[in-house]
């Protein structure tokens, strides 16, 4: 997936979580969404597809791994 469906795949989602390492970014898309730029550059990897894993969990999308997230989200 590209810019254009990573973009996509935000529509109807309250949040997103971001992990790249043990670094987590949580972005509100309700209420301080930042632009397409900025969305795109945290979920793509250097290749410009979009990062894995991606996964929906309601109207919450978690893009990259971290154990202590998906607990969190997940468990």
């Amino acid at each position: 997936m590209g810019r254009d469906e990573a973009i996509a795949l935000l529509k109807g989602m309250k949040e997103m979580y971001v992990a790249k390492g043990k670094k987590v970014v949580q972005v509100n898309l309700k209420k301080d969404r930042p632009g397409d730029d900025e969305l795109v550059k945290l979920m793509l990897g250097p290749t410009g597809n979009l990062r894995a894993p991606t996964l929906r969990k309601g109207k919450t999308l978690v893009v990259g791994f971290n154990d202590d997230l998906y607990g969190e989200i997940f468990g």
